[in-house]
């Protein structure tokens, strides 16, 4: 794909421009310090969305090294109790009674290859779960990508969940209007059914869960998704998940370099608070 000299969240988009120009173009109203939309109700807990790191913030979505250490030591300073995703499913369909105070769940998009070099080992340091949203036509075929292998060695970590993104990562909501109909209901279909089965040949994965390509979905769509089999999917709105949140368009934050640890502290309190008065 053509590179991009637009930028988004303060930082040049130097590559992947069909990623950090559809997100900028979709959510360039959030901010770092956007503010924080509470719940109706129901137990609040942060679900924070990464994608790539690296020493320096090369582009928008990239979170350098220091700065992520940085959030995870906040996190631990807050008490944070890291759960699984699934757990947070279990809770909000009503299979699973309570979550333990300061709940705060971690996922990363797109399959990076720094998530394999940055990311999961200080996750496995601090003993810590995520959730892996992955569109498997880039694994061990496009540069930036994680190899199967990678995938297969993540597995095998303690706390470790892959689940999907889509097969290719197309902005659905957008194909919707230029597609024809019928073409559109084949090919969305194919997107949320074919990661599904790669998964399972792959890397002998069950995948539930799906994270929308740039966050974006609509009623149709997510009628879809459930229709195929996925008990949850996520979007990006830059607040907590509740138990009135749609089950397949439930918000997550989008964890960005300039999102720095003050900020994550705040966004964190507020949540637990919120939790505290809900309770």
């Amino acid at each position: 794909m053509n590179a991009s000299h637009d930028t988004c969240f303060g930082a040049p988009l130097s590559r992947r421009a069909w990623l950090g120009g559809a997100l900028c173009a979709a959510w360039g109203s959030l901010s770092a310090h956007a503010a924080i939309r509470s719940p109706a109700s129901g137990h609040s807990v942060p679900i924070l969305a990464y994608h790539r790191f690296a020493d320096s913030a090369v582009d928008s979505m990239t979170v350098r090294t220091q700065r992520f250490e940085a959030h995870l030591d906040t996190l631990a300073q807050l008490g944070a109790q890291l759960i699984p995703l699934s757990d947070w499913v279990a809770y909000r369909r009503g299979e699973r009674p309570h979550l333990p105070e300061r709940a705060v769940v971690l996922t990363a998009d797109d399959g990076h290859r720094s998530q394999a070099e940055v990311l999961l080992p200080r996750l496995k340091a601090r003993g810590w779960p995520i959730t892996l949203f992955i569109y498997p036509s880039a694994i061990s075929n496009a540069s930036y990508a994680m190899t199967w292998d990678q995938l297969r060695q993540a597995r095998q970590q303690t706390g470790v969940s892959i689940q999907s993104h889509t097969y290719w990562h197309p902005n659905l909501v957008r194909d919707r209007r230029t597609m024809a109909a019928a073409a559109f209901e084949q090919a969305a279909r194919m997107q949320l059914h074919r990661p599904r089965e790669v998964l399972r040949q792959k890397l002998g994965v069950e995948a539930h869960l799906l994270a929308w390509p740039f966050g974006l979905s609509d009623a149709g769509l997510q009628q879809m998704a459930e229709a195929e089999g996925y008990r949850a999917a996520f979007a990006l709105e830059n607040r907590s998940a509740s138990l009135n949140d749609p089950l397949y368009a439930v918000p997550r934050h989008l964890m960005v370099d300039s999102l720095d640890e003050h900020e994550l502290a705040r966004r964190l309190r507020h949540a637990f608070a919120q939790s505290t008065r809900e309770e």
